[in-house]
């Protein structure tokens, strides 16, 4: 695989990450497509679109013992044909004054390059 969509895509991951640990929705928002799906971990609930997982992270950042998600990509595997890319990895829900996994899996990530790269 081309270096070049596997490190744009784990850069991103990254910031993911940072944002989720500090509760940033204004660095989540720009990461999302606005028709962006998000099929959670631990019920399987379906969270569609941008606004939609935006408000549902205020709320996980809102309550009481919020929970530190993280996801580490294991294989990024781009297309040859399309700009696209699948993120495999691992993800996880901590605890963060224990850093105790609450809630751990295996997670699989589209990417589509905006072209601006």
């Amino acid at each position: 695989m081309n270096a070049a969509p596997d490190l744009a895509i784990r850069l991103r991951r990254a910031e993911f990450n940072r944002a989720l640990r500090d509760s940033d929705l204004a660095a989540i928002g720009p990461i999302l497509a606005s028709n962006a799906i998000l099929i959670t971990g631990s019920d399987s609930a379906i969270i569609a679109g941008r606004k939609a997982q935006l408000i549902a992270w205020k709320r996980e950042f809102a309550a009481k013992e919020p929970t530190v998600y993280i996801r580490t990509p294991s294989e990024i595997v781009a297309s040859s044909v399309e700009p696209i890319a699948l993120e495999h990895g691992r993800w996880q829900g901590m605890d963060p004054s224990t850093r105790k996994a609450r809630a751990s899996g295996l997670y699989t990530a589209k990417w589509r390059s905006n072209g601006a790269e």
